[in-house]
């Protein structure tokens, strides 16, 4: 009996040094699955800037909708202005009785014009909701607005006056967006501050948060 009970404290001074050893690593060692969360999930912010950049584009081309409409011009103005830059000046007669020498139908243009429209909104959403994450996401409504302003504007500038503003007339041989002519500069800066301005509203939808997992079986978090 005496070398029983021997046998059992020792096995319980292995278990417990066992139990040491293992808290020993785990404390030298994080979890693999561990997320350092002081670092910037730049990922997330770009995946989920594309998605808001596509909402965003969305807005400001219904916000351009409605001002033309109420300006007297149709719907889809600025639709045909941004078309010239793939089809020429043969855009600026889509939908219209003047018609065009195109072989799609003008309704199919302007649709595909709507989805381009759309689709670069989400390749500019992924840089706007990268920066306002990076810097902006958890300051008021305020900042967050300053910033998309900051952004859209930029973007405007360097878009219109230092690409568009060249390479149309270089490949097409007129400049239709940028002259002024057919789209006011102050129309393609209100659609791009619409543009920026969604983006930083809806920013805080987009911030990124460490799930942690309930560490007590026993008291499940909710689902």
């Amino acid at each position: 009996m005496t070398d029983i009970a021997q046998q059992k404290a020792e096995l319980a001074e292995l278990k417990a040094r066992v139990a040491a050893l293992e808290n020993e690593i785990r404390a030298a060692q994080p979890p693999l699955d561990q997320w350092d969360q002081s670092k910037f999930y730049g990922t997330w912010y770009g995946t989920v800037g594309f998605v808001f950049g596509g909402i965003a584009a969305m807005v400001s081309l219904l916000f351009n909708v409605i001002g033309a409409t109420v300006a007297g011009k149709d719907s889809l103005e600025i639709i045909r202005v941004y078309m010239t830059f793939p089809l020429g000046k043969e855009a600026l007669n889509l939908g219209t009785e003047a018609g065009t020498n195109l072989r799609i139908d003008d309704g199919m243009i302007l649709a595909l014009g709507c989805c381009l429209y759309v689709g670069t909104g989400s390749v500019l959403g992924v840089f706007f909701h990268w920066v306002i994450g990076r810097f902006a996401i958890d300051k008021s409504l305020v900042t967050r607005l300053i910033w998309g302003s900051v952004l859209a504007i930029g973007v405007w500038i360097v878009n219109f006056y230092f690409v568009l503003s060249w390479l149309q007339p270089a490949l097409f041989g007129g400049n239709w967006i940028t002259s002024g002519e057919y789209m006011p500069w102050w129309v393609a800066m209100a659609t791009h501050l619409v543009f920026g301005w969604t983006m930083a509203l809806m920013a805080p939808l987009g911030h990124f948060e460490f799930y942690k997992r309930p560490t007590n079986p026993a008291n499940p978090s909710p689902t």
